[in-house]
């Protein structure tokens, strides 16, 4: 008994007429949205109407349970913290959060301020330093700001710390309070530009606007006259505030690392906030949906643990197959990818070849893989982190130039796709090709489909430089073929061979899936091999029964097993 990749046997859908990706039921689920993320819940929507109310104003985390339901408060309204240079935007960026979540937004300047002005017992401390010209120890900072953090508006409507905490003194004092933001938001922008900011900034002294010589100047001569500039906008000032900015934000980030989400601060305003409010609005979604479950008693979403599992899914011949059968599987690949994750594994591989998910058999079959990917990016984009899903592109030159067929407008379809309700797309899931320069610093993970060698060309060069510039974070092959092809002249790539085998190898298995069939057939199943990290390899028996099928655990094995391990569980060893 051999292991081999089965084909369509019992329902198998006739030809159709044109491009077989576009018409094929995969691809058809793909753009009606089968299999999409949930919509928003009635909360999410009312939450985001409500934004519009003059008073208060924002989310107020999250407004209802459900639809019909009383107006509930959060048990844990949002806790943002912001982080950003000088002349980051980050002071826009905390208006248009207040103005729209209707958070409270604390910045230290502003409670320093605030404090001596009211002569409070923290105030007089601060103003003593500050009196003598020294710099108000942490302690005295932190105070104040916990002290604020108890105020019942903060407790109800939830907080935005601006710039705090500077030192990994005064987050460790957070830390060893318990106060912790859901979010640490972090805007980048490069030094000169940031330079180009300070130093071409402007104040109208009648108004308070801002202005700026070059990006937003005056709008007439009179403005223009009377503007003035901030004594510590100065090249070399600015320069030294940012040096400063840099040693407290490399000292603090390191505590938020779990909780760190970096934009790119160097785009328009909308498209940064929009950016934010995708993040934020997830947090505000999940925290709903949470309430939502526990209100109706409903146990919480268990990770899908050996114990737990709940069998193989009978009828897999049968195909197109149906919703359930292809989430069944979706689910048992993300939990056993997310397991793999959370134990610090960056380079991963994920192995299924059910019928509908062998583009080998059926090019249509690739829509099904994309659905996979889809639901994968997803489940870690819930999770805050931007994911890369990357498609190689064209290989070789010349005559010798082209893509795989079955990866052939898988692109594009990703771009129709059906990515939720959340914009998640853009802001948390982008698509690129197969290459270093692919990388950005922004993107937290990788998900490559289908990589593969074909005749002539190889991928893996391309995949290692990939890989190189990822440095530690997560790459996910997804159904990868890299074994060797023969080169453009005939003859298999023997120079670099091993050194190309090698790397391959060097992807860990997260998930493994395929049927097992008499050498030769495809047809009936005899049995599957199934390993989901971290367990061991399983090898089942597919049992006929009077009213149906079930798969038996013959064997398991530490590590992938042969083709004699798989005969001879079924059949026993040769005497």
């Amino acid at each position: 008994m051999a292991a081999s990749s089965p084909a369509a046997t019992a329902t198998t859908t006739p030809p159709l007429a044109g491009p077989a990706i576009h018409r094929g039921p995969a691809a058809a689920r793909l753009l009606s949205g089968s299999l999409s993320r949930r919509s928003p819940p009635a909360s999410t929507a009312q939450a985001v109407s409500s934004s519009a109310a003059p008073k208060p104003r924002g989310l107020l985390l999250p407004c209802r349970a459900a639809e019909g339901a009383a107006p509930a408060r959060a048990e844990a309204p949002l806790k943002v913290m912001i982080s950003g240079a000088p002349a980051s935007g980050k002071g826009t960026q905390c208006r248009m959060i207040v103005e729209k979540y209707g958070l409270v937004h604390i910045s230290t300047g502003d409670l320093l301020r605030a404090e001596v002005s009211s002569g409070t017992d923290i105030g007089k401390k601060a103003k003593e330093y500050m009196d003598n010209g020294m710099l108000v120890p942490d302690q005295v900072v932190t105070d104040m700001v916990v002290s604020r953090l108890s105020q019942p508006d903060v407790r109800e409507r939830g907080w935005l710390l601006d710039g705090y905490p500077r030192s990994y003194a005064q987050a460790q004092s957070l830390e060893s309070m318990k106060i912790r933001p859901d979010i640490f938001i972090l805007l980048e922008v490069p030094d000169d530009n940031l330079i180009d900011r300070c130093v071409g900034r402007r104040l109208d002294p009648v108004t308070g606007k801002i202005y700026h010589v070059k990006n937003f100047p005056p709008e007439n001569e009179e403005i223009s006259a009377r503007l003035t500039t901030r004594s510590d906008d100065t090249f070399e000032k600015v320069k030294s505030r940012l040096e400063t900015y840099k040693q407290n934000s490399e000292a603090v980030i390191p505590t938020y690392s779990d909780l760190l989400n970096q934009i790119d601060g160097n785009r328009p305003v909308e498209v940064i906030f929009h950016e934010i409010e995708s993040m934020l609005q997830k947090i505000c979604t999940n925290a709903s949906e949470k309430k939502l479950a526990k209100a109706n008693g409903k146990p919480p979403d268990t990770t899908a643990s050996k114990k737990e599992w709940r069998g193989i899914p009978t009828r897999l011949n049968n195909i197109p197959h149906s919703r359930e059968i292809r989430k069944y599987f979706y689910d048992d690949v993300i939990q056993a990818t997310k397991r793999a994750i959370e134990d610090k594994k960056t380079r991963l591989q994920i192995d299924i070849n059910i019928p509908e998910l062998n583009p080998e058999m059926d090019v249509y079959r690739i829509g099904t893989l994309m659905e996979l990917v889809r639901d994968l990016s997803l489940t870690f984009a819930d999770d805050g982190k931007r994911v890369k899903v990357c498609v190689q592109g064209s290989m070789g030159q010349g005559a010798f130039a082209g893509i795989p067929l079955q990866l052939a407008g898988t692109r594009k379809i990703l771009e129709f796709m059906d990515w939720g309700d959340y914009g998640a797309m853009g802001a948390f899931i982008n698509i690129g090709a197969v290459g270093a320069s692919e990388v950005d610093k922004e993107d937290d993970m990788f998900v490559l489909i289908a990589p593969q060698n074909a005749v002539g060309n190889c991928i893996i060069d391309d995949m290692r430089a990939m890989t190189d510039a990822a440095g530690d974070r997560p790459v996910i092959l997804v159904n990868p073929r890299l074994k060797d092809m023969p080169a453009s002249s005939g003859v298999m790539q023997t120079m670099g061979r091993d050194v190309r085998l090698q790397y391959a190898a060097s992807f860990e298995t997260c998930y493994s899936f395929r049927l097992l069939f008499y050498a030769g057939t495809f047809y009936p199943i005899m049995g599957a091999l199934r390993m989901a990290y971290p367990n061991k390899y399983e090898i089942f028996r597919r049992v006929d029964e009077p009213n149906g099928e079930k798969y038996d655990l013959l064997a398991e094995f530490t590590g992938n097993p042969t083709a004699d391990d798989i005969t001879n569980a079924f059949v026993g060893p040769k005497k």
